[in-house]
Protein backbone atom coordinates (compact mmCIF):
# COMPACT_ATOMS: atom_id res chain seq x y z
CA UNK A 1 0.00 0.00 0.00
CA UNK A 2 2.84 2.44 0.89
CA UNK A 3 4.45 1.82 -2.53
CA UNK A 4 1.12 2.46 -4.26
CA UNK A 5 0.63 5.79 -2.45
CA UNK A 6 4.21 6.83 -3.29
CA UNK A 7 3.69 5.96 -6.96
CA UNK A 8 0.47 7.96 -7.08
CA UNK A 9 2.15 10.95 -5.39
CA UNK A 10 5.03 10.82 -7.88
CA UNK A 11 2.57 10.75 -10.78
CA UNK A 12 0.75 13.82 -9.42
CA UNK A 13 4.01 15.73 -8.95
CA UNK A 14 5.22 14.87 -12.43
CA UNK A 15 1.91 15.97 -13.93
CA UNK A 16 2.14 19.27 -12.03
CA UNK A 17 5.69 19.89 -13.22
CA UNK A 18 4.69 19.09 -16.77
CA UNK A 19 1.87 21.65 -16.63
CA UNK A 20 4.16 24.36 -15.26
CA UNK A 21 6.94 23.79 -17.78
CA UNK A 22 4.71 23.32 -20.85
CA UNK A 23 6.11 25.58 -23.59
CA UNK A 24 4.19 28.71 -24.49
CA UNK A 25 3.06 29.22 -28.10
CA UNK A 26 6.01 30.36 -30.22
CA UNK A 27 5.14 33.63 -32.00
CA UNK A 28 7.76 35.99 -33.47
CA UNK A 29 6.74 39.66 -33.85
CA UNK A 30 8.82 41.91 -36.12
CA UNK A 31 8.33 45.40 -37.54
CA UNK A 32 9.29 48.96 -36.72
CA UNK A 33 7.48 51.33 -34.33
CA UNK A 34 4.62 53.09 -36.07
CA UNK A 35 4.23 50.40 -38.74
CA UNK A 36 2.12 47.27 -38.92
CA UNK A 37 3.70 44.19 -37.34
CA UNK A 38 4.65 40.93 -39.04
CA UNK A 39 3.78 37.74 -37.15
CA UNK A 40 5.58 34.45 -37.73
CA UNK A 41 4.41 31.15 -36.24
CA UNK A 42 3.54 27.59 -37.22
CA UNK A 43 -0.16 26.98 -37.91
CA UNK A 44 -2.38 25.75 -36.51
CA UNK A 45 -1.06 27.33 -33.32
CA UNK A 46 -1.79 25.27 -30.20
CA UNK A 47 -3.06 27.63 -27.48
CA UNK A 48 -4.24 26.29 -24.12
CA UNK A 49 -4.36 29.55 -22.14
CA UNK A 50 -4.08 33.30 -22.69
CA UNK A 51 -0.49 34.55 -22.91
CA UNK A 52 0.55 38.21 -22.48
CA UNK A 53 3.99 39.36 -23.67
CA UNK A 54 5.78 42.69 -24.03
CA UNK A 55 7.47 42.95 -27.44
CA UNK A 56 9.06 46.21 -26.32
CA UNK A 57 8.50 48.50 -23.36
CA UNK A 58 6.92 51.90 -23.69
CA UNK A 59 8.80 55.01 -22.59
CA UNK A 60 5.78 57.33 -22.42
CA UNK A 61 3.17 58.05 -19.78
CA UNK A 62 1.78 55.10 -17.80
CA UNK A 63 -1.75 53.99 -18.65
CA UNK A 64 -4.31 54.92 -16.01
CA UNK A 65 -7.26 52.74 -15.07
CA UNK A 66 -10.54 54.25 -16.24
CA UNK A 67 -8.83 56.74 -18.56
CA UNK A 68 -8.85 56.50 -22.37
CA UNK A 69 -6.27 54.28 -24.06
CA UNK A 70 -5.55 54.53 -27.80
CA UNK A 71 -4.22 51.48 -29.65
CA UNK A 72 -3.38 50.26 -33.11
CA UNK A 73 -4.01 46.52 -33.33
CA UNK A 74 -3.41 43.55 -35.62
CA UNK A 75 -5.56 40.43 -34.99
CA UNK A 76 -5.03 37.07 -36.70
CA UNK A 77 -6.82 33.72 -36.64
CA UNK A 78 -4.05 31.55 -35.21
CA UNK A 79 -5.41 28.41 -36.84
CA UNK A 80 -4.37 29.59 -40.32
CA UNK A 81 -2.67 33.03 -39.82
CA UNK A 82 -5.37 34.94 -41.70
CA UNK A 83 -5.95 38.57 -40.71
CA UNK A 84 -9.31 38.97 -38.98
CA UNK A 85 -9.18 42.71 -38.28
CA UNK A 86 -6.61 45.49 -38.02
CA UNK A 87 -6.45 49.26 -37.58
CA UNK A 88 -3.19 50.18 -39.32
CA UNK A 89 -4.94 50.79 -42.67
CA UNK A 90 -7.69 52.91 -41.07
CA UNK A 91 -7.29 54.62 -37.70
CA UNK A 92 -6.45 53.61 -34.11
CA UNK A 93 -9.12 52.57 -31.64
CA UNK A 94 -9.87 54.46 -28.39
CA UNK A 95 -11.32 52.64 -25.38
CA UNK A 96 -11.51 53.31 -21.63
CA UNK A 97 -9.03 51.17 -19.70
CA UNK A 98 -11.62 49.10 -17.85
CA UNK A 99 -12.51 45.41 -17.75
CA UNK A 100 -16.08 46.33 -18.75
CA UNK A 101 -14.96 48.04 -21.97
CA UNK A 102 -12.04 45.79 -22.93
CA UNK A 103 -12.79 42.38 -21.45
CA UNK A 104 -10.53 40.72 -18.90
CA UNK A 105 -7.84 39.42 -21.28
CA UNK A 106 -7.28 42.68 -23.14
CA UNK A 107 -7.40 44.65 -19.90
CA UNK A 108 -4.71 42.36 -18.44
CA UNK A 109 -2.55 42.89 -21.53
CA UNK A 110 -2.74 46.70 -21.29
CA UNK A 111 -2.86 47.20 -17.52
CA UNK A 112 0.40 48.56 -16.10
CA UNK A 113 1.86 49.42 -19.52
CA UNK A 114 3.12 52.74 -20.89
CA UNK A 115 2.56 54.72 -24.06
CA UNK A 116 4.89 53.45 -26.78
CA UNK A 117 4.70 49.78 -25.79
CA UNK A 118 4.13 47.00 -28.33
CA UNK A 119 2.26 44.10 -26.76
CA UNK A 120 1.40 40.55 -27.79
CA UNK A 121 -1.67 38.62 -26.69
CA UNK A 122 -2.23 34.97 -27.61
CA UNK A 123 -5.67 33.62 -26.72
CA UNK A 124 -7.31 30.20 -27.01
CA UNK A 125 -10.58 29.68 -28.83
CA UNK A 126 -13.42 30.88 -26.59
CA UNK A 127 -15.36 27.67 -27.19
CA UNK A 128 -18.54 29.47 -28.18
CA UNK A 129 -19.69 32.24 -30.49
CA UNK A 130 -18.74 33.07 -34.07
CA UNK A 131 -15.00 33.55 -33.40
CA UNK A 132 -14.36 29.95 -32.35
CA UNK A 133 -10.62 29.92 -33.07
CA UNK A 134 -7.41 30.88 -31.25
CA UNK A 135 -6.13 34.40 -31.90
CA UNK A 136 -2.85 36.28 -31.98
CA UNK A 137 -3.08 40.03 -31.39
CA UNK A 138 -0.43 42.74 -31.46
CA UNK A 139 -1.23 46.11 -29.88
CA UNK A 140 0.70 49.38 -30.17
CA UNK A 141 -0.12 51.82 -27.37
CA UNK A 142 -0.41 55.39 -28.68
CA UNK A 143 -0.46 58.69 -26.80
CA UNK A 144 -3.77 60.40 -26.02
CA UNK A 145 -2.21 63.87 -25.71
CA UNK A 146 0.44 65.92 -27.50
CA UNK A 147 4.07 65.66 -26.47
CA UNK A 148 7.16 67.35 -27.84
CA UNK A 149 8.96 70.67 -27.84
CA UNK A 150 6.98 73.76 -26.71
CA UNK A 151 6.63 76.52 -29.32
CA UNK A 152 6.24 80.18 -28.38
CA UNK A 153 3.07 81.47 -30.09
CA UNK A 154 2.85 84.80 -31.84
CA UNK A 155 1.51 87.77 -29.89
CA UNK A 156 -2.19 88.45 -29.73
CA UNK A 157 -3.38 84.85 -29.60
CA UNK A 158 -5.36 83.57 -26.60
CA UNK A 159 -3.13 82.00 -23.91
CA UNK A 160 -3.64 78.25 -23.49
CA UNK A 161 -3.56 76.44 -20.14
CA UNK A 162 -3.44 72.64 -19.93
CA UNK A 163 -5.08 70.55 -17.24
CA UNK A 164 -3.32 67.62 -15.60
CA UNK A 165 -4.89 65.30 -18.18
CA UNK A 166 -3.83 67.51 -21.10
CA UNK A 167 -7.21 69.14 -21.66
CA UNK A 168 -6.86 72.78 -22.83
CA UNK A 169 -8.58 75.95 -21.75
CA UNK A 170 -7.99 79.45 -23.09
CA UNK A 171 -8.13 82.98 -21.78
CA UNK A 172 -10.09 85.18 -24.15
CA UNK A 173 -7.84 87.60 -26.02
CA UNK A 174 -8.50 91.34 -25.81
CA UNK A 175 -6.95 91.78 -29.26
CA UNK A 176 -9.06 92.06 -32.39
CA UNK A 177 -9.49 88.63 -34.00
CA UNK A 178 -7.41 87.96 -37.13
CA UNK A 179 -9.15 88.17 -40.48
CA UNK A 180 -7.07 85.33 -41.96
CA UNK A 181 -6.81 81.72 -40.86
CA UNK A 182 -4.04 81.28 -38.27
CA UNK A 183 -2.18 77.98 -37.79
CA UNK A 184 -0.02 78.22 -34.68
CA UNK A 185 1.91 75.18 -33.34
CA UNK A 186 2.02 75.16 -29.54
CA UNK A 187 3.88 71.84 -29.16
CA UNK A 188 6.03 70.41 -31.94
CA UNK A 189 5.77 66.61 -32.14
CA UNK A 190 8.26 64.23 -33.73
CA UNK A 191 5.92 61.82 -35.55
CA UNK A 192 4.82 61.38 -39.15
CA UNK A 193 3.55 64.46 -40.95
CA UNK A 194 -0.12 64.86 -41.81
CA UNK A 195 -0.62 64.52 -45.57
CA UNK A 196 -3.32 66.01 -47.75
CA UNK A 197 -6.47 63.85 -47.58
CA UNK A 198 -5.33 61.92 -44.50
CA UNK A 199 -7.56 60.62 -41.77
CA UNK A 200 -6.32 62.15 -38.51
CA UNK A 201 -6.90 61.01 -34.94
CA UNK A 202 -7.08 63.95 -32.55
CA UNK A 203 -8.12 65.36 -29.22
CA UNK A 204 -9.50 68.86 -29.57
CA UNK A 205 -11.53 71.62 -27.99
CA UNK A 206 -13.31 74.43 -29.83
CA UNK A 207 -13.64 77.86 -28.18
CA UNK A 208 -15.32 81.15 -29.00
CA UNK A 209 -12.70 83.90 -29.48
CA UNK A 210 -14.72 86.60 -27.73
CA UNK A 211 -15.48 84.69 -24.52
CA UNK A 212 -12.95 81.85 -24.38
CA UNK A 213 -15.81 79.47 -23.60
CA UNK A 214 -15.65 75.93 -25.06
CA UNK A 215 -18.49 74.76 -27.28
CA UNK A 216 -17.34 71.18 -27.93
CA UNK A 217 -14.49 68.95 -26.80
CA UNK A 218 -13.28 65.38 -27.09
CA UNK A 219 -11.80 65.79 -23.62
CA UNK A 220 -15.33 66.09 -22.24
CA UNK A 221 -16.33 62.91 -24.07
CA UNK A 222 -13.10 61.26 -22.81
CA UNK A 223 -12.25 59.78 -26.20
CA UNK A 224 -10.11 60.82 -29.20
CA UNK A 225 -11.85 60.93 -32.59
CA UNK A 226 -10.76 60.18 -36.16
CA UNK A 227 -12.02 61.88 -39.31
CA UNK A 228 -11.10 62.82 -42.86
CA UNK A 229 -9.61 66.31 -43.06
CA UNK A 230 -12.07 67.20 -45.81
CA UNK A 231 -14.89 67.03 -43.24
CA UNK A 232 -13.72 70.36 -41.73
CA UNK A 233 -12.21 72.44 -44.56
CA UNK A 234 -10.51 74.90 -42.19
CA UNK A 235 -8.53 72.01 -40.70
CA UNK A 236 -6.71 71.40 -44.00
CA UNK A 237 -3.99 73.65 -42.58
CA UNK A 238 -2.96 70.73 -40.35
CA UNK A 239 -1.22 69.27 -43.40
CA UNK A 240 2.55 68.90 -42.78
CA UNK A 241 2.10 69.17 -39.00
CA UNK A 242 3.78 66.17 -37.28
CA UNK A 243 2.01 63.66 -35.06
CA UNK A 244 2.50 64.53 -31.41
CA UNK A 245 1.93 68.22 -32.07
CA UNK A 246 -0.56 70.54 -30.46
CA UNK A 247 -1.82 73.18 -32.88
CA UNK A 248 -4.02 76.23 -32.40
CA UNK A 249 -6.25 77.10 -35.34
CA UNK A 250 -7.95 80.50 -35.34
CA UNK A 251 -10.78 80.35 -37.86
CA UNK A 252 -12.43 83.60 -39.01
CA UNK A 253 -16.17 83.48 -39.78
CA UNK A 254 -15.41 83.60 -43.53
CA UNK A 255 -14.03 80.02 -43.41
CA UNK A 256 -16.42 77.03 -43.60
CA UNK A 257 -16.35 74.73 -40.60
CA UNK A 258 -18.09 71.77 -42.20
CA UNK A 259 -19.98 69.60 -39.71
CA UNK A 260 -18.81 71.86 -36.86
CA UNK A 261 -20.82 74.82 -38.16
CA UNK A 262 -23.89 75.73 -36.09
CA UNK A 263 -26.27 78.67 -35.92
CA UNK A 264 -24.86 80.06 -32.67
CA UNK A 265 -21.32 80.03 -34.10
CA UNK A 266 -22.12 81.83 -37.34
CA UNK A 267 -20.32 85.16 -37.58
CA UNK A 268 -17.91 84.25 -34.77
CA UNK A 269 -14.16 83.67 -34.82
CA UNK A 270 -13.42 80.16 -33.54
CA UNK A 271 -10.31 78.88 -31.77
CA UNK A 272 -9.43 75.18 -31.94
CA UNK A 273 -6.70 73.63 -29.82
CA UNK A 274 -5.87 70.29 -31.45
CA UNK A 275 -3.62 67.44 -30.30
CA UNK A 276 -2.58 65.33 -33.34
CA UNK A 277 -2.33 61.71 -32.18
CA UNK A 278 -2.13 59.72 -35.44
CA UNK A 279 -2.47 60.18 -39.17
CA UNK A 280 -2.72 57.97 -42.24
CA UNK A 281 -4.31 57.68 -45.68
CA UNK A 282 -8.09 57.61 -45.69
CA UNK A 283 -9.45 54.03 -46.13
CA UNK A 284 -10.32 53.16 -49.71
CA UNK A 285 -14.08 52.81 -50.14
CA UNK A 286 -15.35 49.37 -51.13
Amino acid sequence: MRRLVAACLAAVLLAGCSAVTAPEPDVLVTGDPGSRPTLTYVTPLAVSKTVHKVVWQGAGSPLVDGEPVLVDFWLEDASDATVVKESYSSSPTPRPLTVEDLGQDLYDTLHGQRVGARLLQISPAPGSGAADYPTVTVLDVLATRASGEPVTPREGLPPVTLGSDGSPSITASTAAPPTDLVTQPLIRGAGAQVADGDTVTVQYTGFAWTTGEPFESTWTNRSPVSFDLTMVPAWASLVEQPVGSQVMLVVPPTYPLGATQSEELKGQTIVFVIDILATGPAPVAG
